[in-house]
């Protein structure tokens, strides 16, 4: 295991923390505070190491399509040689926001977000079918987003 993959031993303040922006990333450090017992600067030097340590990431999750990208797809990769080498060249590709090595039929899954179909064709044929190391693809194209939350909470 690489250092960033090992799992990071939290007391239980730091997962309240944790929880409490799962729920809500915009909380306030103040309003964290109360909640786990700390003070408003307490809460953010804590924020600040889990961020650093890479334990979490605050972000905005954004609805693609309310931001003109109509198209999401997964794709499936077969891989001739190092799949990592394959990976690490994948996350290069804007469009790609996810990217999994896995076991099975698929050596990768690369989940991508694009604005049209007319995209996601140039996209697989001049970009990701191009990459060296890439054998086959399969795309399973997104209909519909039935679910996508990252509130996991802790161990």
């Amino acid at each position: 295991m690489t250092p960033r993959n090992r799992p990071i031993a939290l007391d239980d303040v730091s997962k309240g923390i944790i929880e409490q922006l799962q729920e809500d990333g915009r909380r306030s450090y103040a309003e964290i505070g109360k909640a786990v017992g700390l003070s408003e600067a307490a809460v953010r030097q804590r924020v600040q190491k889990l961020t650093e340590a890479g334990v979490m990431q605050v972000v905005a999750v954004t609805d693609p399509m309310q931001l003109g990208f109509y198209r999401q797809a997964m794709v499936g990769i077969r891989v001739t040689g190092d799949s990592r080498k394959v990976a690490e060249s994948l996350a290069e590709i804007d469009a790609v926001d996810y990217i999994v090595l896995t076991a099975g039929s698929f050596d990768i899954l690369a989940e991508i977000v694009c604005e049209n179909d007319d995209d996601l064709i140039e996209l697989l044929n001049e970009r990701i079918r191009r990459v060296e190391g890439v054998q086959a693809t399969e795309t399973f194209v997104y209909l519909k987003l039935q679910k996508q939350h990252y509130n996991w909470g802790t161990r």
